[in-house]
């Protein structure tokens, strides 16, 4: 269970960076359900490509280890529900 815990942090983590991100940007929300998807979709994309980069938790669970799963899902969360949501208002032009 604990290789798993820094995919779980970086997935609710990104669910609340898309939720955070669509408040803070009106003009790209996607709504609740919507913010919360592509955030958990970021979250995860997120802590892949950290983890690709070498800056990745390496799976421990020491404070940094937390605190970069929770900083890579979160922004990530919030980068890939704007990307949507830009994608979404271009189209609906």
């Amino acid at each position: 269970m604990e290789e798993y815990l820094p995919l779980i942090i970086q997935l609710v983590s990104g669910a609340v960076g898309g939720n955070l991100a669509g408040k803070l940007l009106p003009k790209l929300n996607l709504g609740t359900l919507g913010n919360s998807i592509s955030g958990i979709l970021g979250g995860g994309l997120g802590g892949y490509l950290l983890g690709m980069l070498g800056l990745g938790t390496d799976g421990g669970m020491d404070l940094s280890g937390i605190l970069g799963s929770v900083a890579g899902g979160g922004v990530g969360g919030g980068v890939i529900m704007a990307i949507i949501g830009a994608i979404k208002s271009a189209m609906a032009k």
